[in-house]
């Protein structure tokens, strides 16, 4: 498997400026428009849980009124790991802890989350993106992060292991070959399994899908980008069926 793996995070990591330039779009779009520390952080709040296939309306809106009780939680990395997990180290996986535990999250959107804030924070996005002054721009060897792991991701790990996979099977696989910032390399995944697959559920081809493509709002629609993601996805999808693991 590590075999495997390793194939896909060269490839991954060979190509990250795609999904890079893709993220930038999205981060900015809900992002910059807001004036304040508050305004910023809701709006990711928001829009992150909105990624939710059935998001659970009363406990989201729950979690809201929690968040807006003390709003002056929202002014700093600190700050809000304290209000949604006290007592623990101020870190990414305190984070990704403390939103998992939230009425109407996930370890998806909690995962998903924590990478937000890492990456607006890391010093590979824009200077006018970061919000919080206090966020660590690495990862400590004693912090953790986690792959926001769905169906997508879940799909392409079937390809390689035709098993029942799930997000704490994902991670512990991933945790168990790489290390830190490696895991947020993986991040990139989600890109390049959506543009990649055709169908829903268990049933799902693996084939380019240029309409997928073009739904992501915030895809490079230049035509020449486009033949070039197109070929990179040839190759992801060569990776893919070589390492094809048949049930037996």
């Amino acid at each position: 498997m590590k075999e495997k793996l390793d194939e896909i995070f060269n490839f991954l990591k060979e190509n990250r400026k795609y999904n890079k330039e893709l993220q930038s779009k999205f981060y900015s779009s809900i992002v910059i428009s807001h004036n304040t520390k508050e305004e910023k952080i809701i709006s990711i709040l928001y829009n992150i849980a909105s990624t939710q296939s059935q998001p659970k309306i009363d406990n989201l809106a729950s979690f809201y009124k929690f968040i807006f009780e003390e709003s002056k939680h929202l002014n700093s990395f600190k700050d809000f790991v304290n209000r949604i997990n006290p007592n623990k180290e101020v870190n990414f996986h305190s984070l990704y802890e403390g939103m998992n535990n939230q009425n109407g999250w996930g370890n998806k959107t909690a995962a998903l989350f924590t990478k937000t804030i890492y990456h607006l924070h890391n010093d590979e996005y824009h200077e006018n993106l970061k919000i919080w002054n206090d966020v660590p721009a690495n990862l400590s060897e004693s912090d953790k992060f986690y792959l926001p792991v769905d169906a997508v991701i879940i799909a392409v790990f079937s390809q390689l292991e035709n098993k029942n996979w799930n997000f704490k099977q994902i991670n512990s696989i991933l945790e168990k070959y790489y290390k830190g910032i490696e895991i947020e390399v993986w991040d990139d995944l989600w890109f390049w399994g959506f543009i990649t697959q055709e169908g829903s559920g268990m049933e799902r081809n693996f084939k380019w899908n240029e309409n997928k493509y073009w739904m992501i709002k915030e895809s490079n629609k230049n035509a020449a980008v486009i033949e070039e993601i197109k070929y990179k996805a040839k190759l992801f999808l060569e990776i893919l069926n070589k390492n094809k693991k048949t049930s037996h």
